[in-house]
């Protein structure tokens, strides 16, 4: 079982890397921030593990079982954004100069900004996949990923890729990752938290 969401985290990283590889790609940002659509799509149809995409609803359901799949899922994906991202670096060599420009950019955000820009992020992705999940429409992912991506917010799985492909392998990049991390999670916990105290003050 911890093996099965270990892969899936692993795939989940790669199609990250995917989605990232061709955001750097793209002169429009527009167009690119549309294209990176395709990480959280393939995810969703395959069912792969993504920890920004299950951590919200650990609200819900936060038994043994579903705190390793999201945590093992955290795990896979930074060992796949690792590899592909090196994989991509040796295959398009000219991505990385843009990627190494953007993480030199983060780190010169003060540990409140990315902390905020990823609960942003982490808001938006929990309802991009409640609604891929409760709607079964994929309206939630073609609105919320260009969204968070256009408004500089900030994806702990995307920016592993983003420094695995530039390689910078800092203390502060590692720094950096965990307060995105935590922003992310506090920010997909924040709706559902929320909805829970609405509810019981109903009752």
């Amino acid at each position: 079982m911890l093996r099965s969401y270990l892969i899936d985290g692993v795939l989940a990283g790669a199609m990250v890397s995917v989605g990232g590889a061709v955001l750097l790609s793209c002169d429009n940002r527009y167009l690119g921030a549309f294209l990176f659509c395709i990480a959280l799509l393939s995810i969703c149809w395959f069912g792969f593990n993504l920890y920004t995409g299950k951590v919200g609803f650990l609200y819900r359901d936060h038994s043994r079982a579903a705190l390793a799949e999201a945590f093992c899922g955290l795990l896979g994906n930074a060992l796949g954004t690792l590899f592909f991202g090196a994989l991509i670096a040796l295959a398009l060599p000219q991505l990385r100069d843009a990627a190494l420009a953007a993480c030199e950019k983060r780190l010169t955000q003060l540990p409140l900004q990315t902390l905020l820009r990823g609960c942003f992020c982490g808001l938006l992705m929990y309802t991009a996949v409640w609604v891929y999940r409760e709607k079964k429409t994929p309206l939630g992912i073609l609105f919320c990923i260009p969204v968070f991506i256009l408004a500089g917010f900030e994806h702990s799985i995307a920016d592993m890729f983003y420094f695995a492909l530039a390689g910078l392998y800092r203390l502060r990049s590692l720094w950096f990752l965990l307060l995105v991390v935590l922003g992310n999670s506090l920010g997909g916990l924040f709706i559902p938290c929320l909805q829970a105290l609405k509810g019981a003050r109903h009752g």
